[in-house]
């Protein structure tokens, strides 16, 4: 295929150097006359390990050329791909200008009648981080603008972020962690799937926000690791602990916490475990000076999850709805009622006005003995008069059924409406 890359920092160099690798051709498009020099003489402007002598090689064997002016590389290119940079704007926010920019210039580029010449419509492929809704709040009307409502004959919008690091970038486009497309309807675009043709690794056909989304999920969730794993890393320092034997004791357990587990959003956190030692950990690290501030923000995350889920039960709903929550406990299954969301929740709807109803088969209140009799009663009082028994539950009149746990499997209830709070991220 033809493919023409727009920005020639270092995603644009390495897709640069790794596409003409695999045969197909490139031209190069930058602002930068240096870099457009540097490619046009086989030199690689970036370093980075390997992608010299690819661009070396690509020169070599007529794959490549770049340009500072797009001209009318884009008259018989199958994909155009979009690697400008997205740099922080004085806000926090990206500065977009330049995916603006290189939009506008793409779109004026096009020739209008381009799918009548038998080439087809020309993928435009975003790789710049950029907020969730970018490419249908900007660039689509962007091309709307230059090629008119049909615009879409002409050319097909796609953001497949990538997934490189700096010094194993080459290793990275060859063996992603994963492929993500991003379309208008979430469905397979077949240039970017030939763009991608041996490479293996999960694909991922998505919508745009989704895919556009990735990056900063991807992202965030790696700086929340490196500052969890250094504020544990004061702890232990502090407490004259070797923090390299507690990292290889917690890298070890590839069931629970390197593993998809508790990576879903859903319900909030509780029971008798994490909530204390969470808030142990806290009082562990103020008194030996270590500053964990990730750490402290947990407890106020999690509550701040609970009343969002709160919020979403009771939207629309009338004052003095009656609701059926079916599991109290922690977990299905069980009694366990310690700093159990679900009370929360009950408890929230109750103080709201509202008229609720719990089932749960595991809860006698008369069974309920030492620190689990006394947060029930504590922080629900009125525990023994909101249980009802399965045949209640079947056969209320409720205007909304909040279900915690796998619970609501037990129970027959019509066409009720159903909130199933382990679904509300």
């Amino acid at each position: 295929m033809k493919v023409v890359i727009f920005g020639l920092g270092y995603v644009g160099c390495t897709a640069v150097g790794c596409i003409t690798s695999q045969g197909h051709s490139v031209i190069g498009v930058d602002v930068s006359a240096a870099k457009v020099e540097a490619l046009n003489a086989g030199l690689s402007p970036i370093r980075e390990p390997g992608l010299a002598e690819l661009i070396a090689a690509a020169k070599e064997n007529g794959r490549l050329s770049a340009t500072v002016e797009i001209g009318d590389a884009l008259n018989d290119a199958d994909i155009a791909i979009v690697c400008v940079g997205t740099p922080s704007g004085v806000d926090g926010a990206h500065n977009m200008s330049y995916i603006a920019q290189v939009s506008r210039a793409i779109a004026a580029a096009i020739k209008p009648n381009r799918a009548e010449t038998g080439k087809g419509p020309l993928t435009v492929a975003y790789r710049s981080t950029m907020r969730p809704g970018t490419v249908d709040m900007m660039i689509a009307p962007i091309f709307r603008a230059a090629l008119g409502d049909s615009f879409k004959q002409g050319v097909e919008l796609v953001y497949n972020p990538e997934f490189l690091r700096e010094a194993t970038a080459i290793e990275d486009y060859f063996n992603p962690p994963k492929i993500v497309i991003g379309t208008h309807n979430g469905g397979p675009c077949a240039t970017m799937d030939a763009l991608h043709e041996g490479i293996e690794a999960p694909i991922f056909h998505v919508g745009y926000r989704e895919a556009e989304i990735t990056k900063f999920v991807d992202n965030t969730w790696h700086a929340v690791k490196v500052a969890f794993a250094n504020e544990i890393g004061r702890v232990c320092e502090n407490l004259e602990i070797s923090a390299s034997q507690v990292h290889q004791i917690f890298v070890s357990d590839t069931k629970l916490n390197i593993s998809p587990y508790y990576t879903r959003p859903g319900g909030p956190f509780g029971g008798s475990c994490l909530p204390k030692d969470v808030r142990a950990l806290q009082y562990i690290a103020g008194d030996s000076g270590s500053n964990t501030h990730l750490v402290d923000s947990l407890l106020r995350s999690n509550e701040a999850h609970k009343h969002h889920q709160f919020q979403r039960v009771t939207q629309g709903l009338e004052p003095e709805a009656r609701i059926l929550l079916v599991g109290l406990s922690f977990k299905a299954d069980t009694d366990d009622l310690r700093e159990s969301p679900a009370v929360d929740m009950v408890r929230k709807l109750l103080d709201a006005g509202y008229r609720v109803s719990v089932y749960d088969p595991s809860l006698k209140p008369e069974n309920l003995v030492g620190q689990n009799l006394g947060y029930a009663y504590a922080f629900l009082p009125t525990i023994d008069t909101v249980l009802v028994d399965k045949a209640t539950a079947e056969k209320g009149n409720y205007d909304v059924v909040v279900a915690t746990n796998r619970t609501i499997n037990d129970l027959m209830l019509g066409d009720l409406p159903v909130i199933d709070v382990s679904k509300i991220a």
